[in-house]
């Protein structure tokens, strides 16, 4: 069985970086290289049923004789399961970009798109993502705030700010697809830190809170936190 190449960090939260943290936070980090393994977004099954579950994919796969070897909630979704913004899937738009205004972490200016093409994986603010052409694009999904945009920490972020959560995000470094979940409650300054000063990602896009998820037959580990909209994920014959 081929493997992905899984990293179990420590991030210490007394480095200059991040003073103002109180104790040490750890992150779940997988690497995905793109030249070696295929990412996939997944949302509904053949009959048009939300999967909803990690071990629902898995459990679908298994059936077409494909195992599941990582997975991660992949966006923001509405009550229906629905995504909020921006899903292609194997090159097929199934919900369009987002551009409009609101509240909540989706709509907190710039967002951004993380995304796969034929040039490999890239994170980019949603506007720029709307000029973009799309030919060669085979799946995109659209979340936000952006973590980091070309090295920058999102103007917004409050480095010690109170609100702390479980959250999970994507980064790119070359042709690697980085995706970080914390397993202690971080803020967004020191989440966006991880990413530019530990994994030196000048991109990274924040995927949710909450309902972050993993699945990793390799970390013995199948999360059930909420049910989910679409979902990424690397599957093998």
């Amino acid at each position: 069985m081929r493997k992905l190449l899984l990293l179990l960090a420590l991030c210490v939260a007394g480095a200059a970086s991040l003073a103002s943290a109180a104790a040490e936070t750890r992150y779940t980090v997988v690497k995905i290289d793109l030249r070696r393994e295929r990412l996939e977004l997944f949302l509904r099954d053949d009959s048009g049923v939300e999967f909803k579950r990690l071990d629902r994919l898995e459990a679908w796969l298994a059936a077409r004789n494909r195992q599941l070897l990582f997975a991660m909630n992949a966006g923001m979704y509405h009550a229906d399961f629905s995504p909020v913004g921006l899903l292609v899937q194997e090159g097929r738009e199934v919900a369009p970009l987002n551009l409009a205004a609101g509240t909540g972490n989706f709509f907190l200016k710039p967002n951004g798109v993380f995304l796969v093409s034929d040039a490999g994986p890239r994170v980019v603010e949603s506007s720029e993502y709307a000029a973009l052409p799309k030919e060669g694009v085979r799946l995109a999904t659209q979340s936000g705030p952006l973590l980091l945009r070309r090295g920058v920490v999102h103007p917004a972020f409050i480095p010690d700010s109170d609100s702390r959560k479980i959250r999970n995000g994507v980064g790119v470094s070359g042709h690697t697809a980085i995706f970080v979940l914390s397993e202690q409650p971080v803020n967004f300054y020191e989440f966006a830190l991880y990413f530019r000063d530990v994994l030196h990602c000048r991109d990274a896009l924040y995927l949710d809170g909450t309902v972050s998820a993993l699945h990793s037959p390799a970390l013995r580990r199948t999360d059930f936190t909420r049910e989910l909209g679409p979902i990424l994920g690397v599957a093998v014959p």
